[in-house]
C-alpha cells in the first residue's frame, strides 16, 4: 500500500495547495458558450473591445499554457527545460534499485494487496509540475487549458500527439473515463473531495471540459494534476482491485520484466510521444530500472554495500551516522552526502483522537507533551540530525513567530473566548531537557497540569478524582520501526502513572481504524502545507471529520471559522500570511499532538556511476535528473 498512499498524497497535494492564479495569453469574454468573442490580452491588461463590457459582473475565459496557484508561474510559457536538468543528458543504462516487503499485482490504486513499486509512474497526468516551483503546472498531455475567470469551469486541449503506450491516441473520453474511475473506484475519500465537480463534458476530439459546482480556484487546479489512464484497457478491470497484469498506460515507462514478490523491471517507452516536452527534457534517462524487493531493510542495506543496489536514501539517523565505515566510501566508489532543501516539512507527532473522554481536556493533552523527551531521544536514537516540529509551516513564510501581530489579533479577535487563552499571551514553545533523561522538572510540571484536570496519582497510579480509573490509553501503529521510539515516551508516562499500550497492525487494519478514528493515539502527520490551503481545511475542518483526513477527530467551530476565512482569501497575499499565522498559533496552542521531528535534508548515498546536473531542485533530491556516466560506469567496472 505504500504506492497507494504516495498516490494518494499526490493527488491531494496537488490540487490542495491554494493561491492566486496567473495566467499569460488569451482572455475570452464569454456571453455564452455559443457566442464567444475573442480578446487578446497577452500583456496582462484589460482589452478594451466593446465586447468586453458589457458587464463587471461578466465572466471571461482565460486561455493559457502555464498556470500558477500564486503569482507567475516560474517558468515562462516559452520555456524549454527545467532549469535543474540537463537537457542533452545521454540516454540509456540501467538503474538497480530496491523496494521492501512484497508485491503482488500493478494497481497502486486498490485497497488490497501491494502494488509494485513505481506502479504509479506508469501513468501521465494531464499536466506536469516541477520540482523547484510548487506553485504551477506546465504541459504535459493537455498542451493548454481554458477556464473561466471565475473558477467555474476548465477545459484541457489536448496535445494531439497525446499517446497511451500501446498507439492508442488519448481522447477526451479517456480523461472523463479517469476521473469517474478514481472517483467510484478509487481511494477512499476521492469521491467526497471531488464532489465539487458537476459535470464534464467531451466538447470534440481534444477537448474536456469540468463544469464546477464550488468556485475555488485551487480546487479547479487540482484537476490538472489528474492521472489519465487507458479506457480500452481499465474498463475490463477494477480499479479498486489488485491488477494481476501489466497495464497499458500513459507515462513513458513499462513493465518489461517481474515475478511477484521478487523483482519487476521497467523499460523506457520505444517512441514515448513526450521525450522531447520541455517538462520531460532531461528527466528518466534510464533506459531500465529494476526494483528487487527485501523482507529485511538490514539485508537490503548489505545489497548496496555490495553494488547491487546503485542508489541508496538514509532514513535512520543510527545507519547515517556510523553504518558508512565500508571500504567502497572509503576509496570514493560510494559517494555520501547530506543535501539540505527548501521542502515545506510535514509536521509528525504523537496525535491525539481529541474525541476520546481521556484526551478530551487541553490541560491534558499539554501535560502528556512534558512527558516526551525530544533532546533525549535526539541524543541517543537520532545522533543530533533532527529538529523538532514546532509549527504546521515549517520552511515556509507562514510559521507563527512571539506572540500575534495587529493583523492577527484582528483575525482572532471574533474568536478570542472560543480558543485557548495561551494564544494571546504566550509565544508557543515546547517543553525541554538537558537530554540526560532527567524529566523531573517536566514531569511535575505535567502532574500540576493532570491535578488541575481532575487526575491525581495514587499508589502510583494516575488516576481520576472522581472514578478512581487509571489514567490509560493505547497507540497504534503501522510501523514496527516506530516502536522504539515510542518506548521512552512510555517509559516516562509510567513515571507518572500513566499506562500506554503500544499496539501494530497491517496496513490495511490501520488505513480502516483510521478512517473510522478507531484509535486512542496515533503516530501521524500533517501536511506539508506550502501554502495555508484547501489540504489544510481537509485535515482540520468539522466536515471533513468523515473523510478519514482529520487524525485528529477534530470538530471546533473556531477552527472552522478560520479555515472558512482562509479559503476566502486565498488570491490575497497580505490577508493570507498573517490568517495563516494565526491559524498555525491556535492549532499549535490547541495540542492536537505532541510534536515530534522532521529533517531538513536529504542524506543520499550513490555508486559513482552517475552524472548529476550542476543545480539542485528547491523541493527535491532530483534524480530523477541523474544519468548513467559511461566514463564514471568503466572507472567503477575496472577496479
Amino acid at each position: 500500500m505504500g504506492d497507494a498512499m504516495r498516490v494518494l498524497i499526490s493527488l491531494l497535494a496537488a490540487g490542495l495547495l491554494s493561491g492566486a492564479v496567473y495566467a499569460e495569453g488569451k482572455n475570452t469574454n464569454t456571453e455564452s458558450a455559443e457566442n464567444r468573442t475573442e480578446v487578446t490580452a497577452a500583456d496582462g491588461k484589460k482589452a478594451s473591445s466593446a465586447e468586453t463590457n458589457k458587464s463587471e459582473d461578466a465572466v471571461t475565459v482565460i486561455e493559457a499554457t502555464t498556470i500558477a496557484l500564486r503569482g507567475k508561474p516560474y517558468y515562462p510559457p516559452e520555456f524549454t527545460q527545467f532549469d535543474y536538468v540537463n537537457a542533452d543528458a545521454p540516454l540509456g543504462g540501467s538503474i538497480n534499485d530496491w523496494a521492501m516487503g512484497t508485491f503482488d499485482n500493478f494497481n497502486p490504486y486498490s485497497q488490497r494487496g501491494n502494488a509494485a513499486k513505481g506502479s504509479s509512474y506508469l501513468n501521465d497526468n494531464l499536466m506536469a509540475s516541477s520540482s523547484d516551483d510548487l506553485n504551477a503546472y506546465y504541459p504535459l498531455i493537455a498542451e493548454k487549458i481554458s477556464y473561466n475567470s471565475d473558477f467555474s469551469a476548465i477545459t484541457f486541449h489536448l496535445d494531439k500527439r497525446a499517446r497511451f503506450n500501446d498507439g492508442e491516441r488519448i481522447k477526451p473520453s479517456d480523461v472523463k473515463f479517469s476521473f469517474e474511475k478514481l472517483t467510484e473506484e478509487g481511494l477512499p475519500g476521492l469521491k467526497a473531495y471531488y464532489s465539487y465537480v458537476d459535470s464534464i463534458e467531451l466538447l470534440d476530439d481534444y477537448r474536456v471540459k469540468f463544469n464546477l459546482k464550488t468556485k475555488d480556484k485551487a480546487r479547479m487546479m487540482s484537476l490538472c494534476g489528474l492521472t489519465v489512464f487507458p479506457e480500452h484497457f481499465w474498463k475490463n478491470h477494477r480499479l479498486d482491485e489488485p491488477l494481476k497484469e501489466p497495464p497499458v498506460g500513459s507515462g513513458s515507462y513499462k513493465v518489461a520484466d517481474y515475478k511477484f514478490g521478487k523483482y519487476v523491471v521497467y523499460e523506457r517507452v520505444k517512441d514515448y510521444w513526450a521525450k522531447d516536452l520541455p517538462v520531460m527534457k532531461g528527466l528518466l534517462n534510464e533506459n531500465k530500472t529494476k526494483y528487487d524487493y527485501y523482507l529485511d531493510e538490514t539485508v537490503a542495506f548489505e545489497a548496496f554495500k555490495a553494488g547491487h543496489i546503485d542508489k541508496w536514501r538514509e532514513n535512520i539517523a543510527k545507519r547515517w551516522a556510523t553504518g558508512y565505515d565500508f571500504p567502497a566510501v572509503k576509496d570514493g566508489r560510494v559517494k555520501k552526502e547530506t543535501i539540505k532543501h527548501d521542502i515545506p516539512l510535514r509536521a509528525q507527532g504523537f496525535i491525539f483522537n481529541v474525541k476520546r473522554p481521556q484526551f478530551q481536556d487541553l490541560r491534558v493533552r499539554k501535560a502528556l507533551s512534558y512527558l516526551m523527551d525530544f533532546e533525549w531521544m535526539n541524543k541517543n536514537l537520532f545522533y543530533g540530525q533532527y529538529q523538532r516540529v514546532t509549527s504546521l509551516f515549517m520552511n515556509t513564510d507562514y510559521v507563527a513567530e512571539g506572540l500575534p501581530s495587529a493583523a492577527e489579533l484582528k483575525i482572532l479577535e471574533p474568536i478570542k473566548d472560543q480558543i485557548p487563552a495561551s494564544v494571546f499571551t504566550e509565544a508557543f514553545t515546547l517543553p525541554k531537557t538537558n537530554g540526560t533523561g532527567n524529566i523531573r522538572g517536566n514531569l511535575r510540571k505535567a502532574l500540576r497540569l493532570f491535578k488541575q484536570a481532575g487526575w491525581v496519582v495514587k499508589n502510583q497510579k494516575l488516576v481520576n478524582e472522581k472514578t478512581g480509573k487509571q489514567f490509560e490509553f493505547e497507540l497504534l501503529l503501522v510501523s514496527p520501526s516506530m516502536e522504539k521510539v515510542a518506548l521512552p515516551f512510555r517509559n516516562n508516562l509510567e513515571r507518572a502513572g500513566i499506562k500506554m499500550t503500544i499496539r501494530t497492525v497491517d496496513t490495511s487494519q490501520y488505513m480502516n481504524r483510521q478512517i473510522e478514528h478507531d484509535y486512542d493515539m496515533i503516530v501521524g502527520g500533517y501536511g506539508p502545507f506550502p501554502y495555508p490551503g484547501s489540504r489544510m481545511n481537509q485535515q482540520f475542518h468539522s466536515d471533513s471529520v468523515k473523510s478519514g483526513f482529520n487524525p485528529a477527530n477534530l470538530t471546533d467551530k473556531a477552527v472552522d471559522y478560520l479555515m472558512d476565512e482562509m479559503l476566502e482569501v486565498q488570491e490575497d497575499e497580505e490577508k493570507l500570511r498573517p490568517l495563516g499565522k494565526a491559524i498555525d498559533r491556535v492549532l499549535m496552542h490547541s495540542y492536537l499532538m505532541i510534536p515530534q521531528w522532521n529533517i531538513s535534508s536529504f542524506r543520499v548515498a550513490n555508486w559513482d556511476k552517475f552524472g548529476k546536473p550542476e543545480k539542485t531542485p528547491k523541493y527535491a533530491l532530483g534524480d530523477s535528473s541523474w544519468w548513467i556516466d559511461k566514463a564514471k560506469l568503466d572507472a567503477l567496472d575496472a577496479q
